[in-house]
């Protein structure tokens, strides 16, 4: 124990010397430790918030939409659109796909909205069945949700989304009940949906309403085609048959022959989940790669310091060497002082990493994330580094000779 401290004693008085060559070596062990914390629990936090995204979105279904779609970085955009998916379609595809559970076909457009001299703007305004509530999971605050009745009589009644009603009603009045205008269409409020916030495509789902599907095509825009039709898989393991049944079924429905593409797609959540997977991998790997470059700056500082002070106390190695100091002993001595840098460096980069950590999860909405795994590889690289910087100045002391040092 006493052999330990004398070590450390030393290696503080020696590293003291140089203590700005010492700052900047520990520095770059610093910026090191510190960007790799930051980065594994920043992209931990996304695949996180990914996940709950999904989750927002709805369980295990997927999305047949009008066009081909194709993926640009985190969006679909939609690049030849076509008009012929209509009812008939989702119920070809619940009557014809044994693995799907059940359908709902929907219409979008954006629209204002009015109560009162109030007008929010804009809305994206959904025409749907009863079986969207189940498959995009899309709880009720309050009231209730579209009825077959509703659908079959082609009834003006909306449900709300959080913010549609808290933009056009006052807290103390209650919006079920009410009429407000959807576009210029008078319709009844019946419900007000639970909040959501942003889906994985960063579309607002509370900044929505919901109305009939019928009255939505009769009566809101008067067509007689449909935009997507929302499929709920019996459950997740079942999404690649689905996919091919609902294929085949539309293929036959539409007519297309073989050597002709799809007049529609597709498309599976998962697809774009392992999308925005693998841009914030590239930006972690990105990340972990700057990290590893500053620990590679500090070692090299670590090493240009070790061999300065090797150089320097030559005397001072070649009288321990004369009193009877073993080679081992000089090699802990310089392997202690080279660990002293790089875990000053390694814990003031843990603790300032794990503090801006705190500071960015409390100031954003990107939920609480502590990558331990990312603790533990930061510090273990910051020792590591302290460790491999120390071996070659190490090994250059005890290579020097006692007696040429006393002669000198």
């Amino acid at each position: 124990m006493n052999i330990i401290i004398l070590n450390l004693t030393i290696a503080w008085r020696s590293l003291s010397v140089y203590k700005l060559r010492s700052a900047f070596a520990v520095l770059g062990v610093f910026f090191g430790t510190f960007s790799l914390i930051l980065v594994s629990n920043l992209s931990g936090s996304f695949l996180e918030q990914t996940k709950r995204d999904l989750d927002k979105m709805g369980q295990d279904f997927l999305i047949v939409r009008n066009g081909v779609v194709k993926h640009f970085a985190a969006k679909a955009q939609l690049l030849d659109e076509a008009v012929n998916l209509s009812i008939d379609d989702a119920s070809a595809i619940i009557n014809g796909a044994k693995s799907v559970k059940q359908v709902s076909p929907s219409c979008t457009k954006v629209a204002p909205v009015k109560y009162k001299g109030k007008t929010f703007a804009p809305v994206l305004v959904i025409g749907a069945t009863p079986s969207y509530q189940e498959i995009r999971g899309a709880a009720l605050q309050r009231g209730r949700f579209i009825t077959e009745m509703d659908n079959n009589n082609i009834k003006k009644v909306v449900v709300l989304g959080a913010r549609v009603a808290e933009e056009l009603f006052a807290d103390k009045d209650t919006p079920l009940g009410k009429y407000i205008l959807v576009g210029n269409m008078p319709c009844r409020v019946i419900g007000i949906l639970e909040e959501k916030g942003a889906d994985i495509s960063g579309a607002d789902q509370d900044n929505q309403v919901i109305i009939p599907l019928t009255t939505h095509m009769k009566r809101l825009v008067s067509k007689n085609f449909i935009d997507s039709i929302y499929v709920q898989v019996e459950n997740e393991t079942l999404i690649p048959l689905a996919k091919t049944e609902i294929e085949y079924i539309l293929r036959a429905q539409h007519k297309i022959t073989p050597n002709k593409k799809d007049d529609f797609t597709v498309l599976d959540l998962k697809d774009l989940k392992d999308l925005k997977t693998q841009t914030i991998s590239m930006i972690t790997v990105l990340g972990k790669v700057s990290a590893f470059a500053s620990f590679l700056i500090g070692g090299i500082g670590i090493l240009s310091i070790m061999i300065l002070i090797v150089n320097e106390r030559k005397t001072e190695i070649g009288i321990r060497r004369a009193v009877g100091a073993k080679k081992h002993d000089i090699i802990y001595q310089f392997l202690i002082e080279s660990s002293i840098i790089s875990f000053s460096g390694g814990i003031a980069g843990l603790l300032a990493g794990f503090l801006l950590t705190i500071i960015i999860f409390n100031l954003s909405i990107l939920p609480f994330y502590i990558s331990i795994s990312g603790l533990i590889l930061s510090f273990t690289a910051s020792i590591f580094i302290g460790i491999l910087s120390g071996i070659y100045p190490a090994k250059n002391a005890i290579a020097i000779h006692p007696i040429d040092t006393i002669r000198a």
